[in-house]
């Protein structure tokens, strides 16, 4: 159980968060976060799992622009071509987290919890990617709609957890 965010995370998510965790570990696999819009939410409730935190290698929260470009290392062309919520930009993220850690598996979040003035900018309008080593990146976008900062992050917690479980593979075994 989730100590610190419980109740606020569904039961069904936490659950879900031990699933993960307990899988990497058996599998002795490290995970990492790149966060946008969930502002670290993913590593926190990745950490907050008493037992089998140790999992989890480390988050990058990239809020900005620049902070994507000088700590995952990814061309500000990109973002500036794509945009911040973008597929090119999910996989960069997610292929920068696991490049700049000692992780096998790599979860990426960018999106808009909310709609803005700057075009394109829906609210609940997220893309997820999972980079693996030796294993393809994995992109999913996802349009939850106009349901709040609270809900969207909650939704971004059950999506991103279900892509990291799929990253581990069914049985939990390192895929090349």
């Amino acid at each position: 159980m989730a100590e610190a965010l419980s109740p606020a995370i569904p039961d069904s998510t936490e659950a879900l968060a031990t699933a993960v965790l307990k899988r990497a570990c058996d599998a002795e696999l490290k995970l990492a976060t790149a966060e946008s819009c969930t502002g670290g939410l993913v590593a926190s409730l990745l950490t907050d799992v008493p037992g089998c935190s140790h999992a989890f290698e480390r988050g990058f929260v990239v809020y900005t622009d620049e902070a994507k470009s000088e700590l995952l290392g990814i061309d500000i062309g990109l973002i500036k071509r794509h945009g911040a919520v973008s597929e090119p930009v999910a996989r960069a993220m997610a292929e920068g987290g696991l490049s700049r850690s000692h992780a096998d598996i790599a979860l990426s979040v960018t999106g808009y919890a909310e709609s803005t003035p700057e075009p394109g900018a829906v609210g609940g309008l997220v893309h997820f990617a999972v980079a693996r080593r030796g294993g393809p990146t994995v992109h999913r976008c996802e349009t939850f709609g106009e349901i709040g900062r609270a809900g969207v992050r909650l939704k971004c917690l059950e999506v991103g957890l279900e892509m990291m479980q799929e990253a581990l593979g069914q049985d939990g075994q390192r895929a090349a």
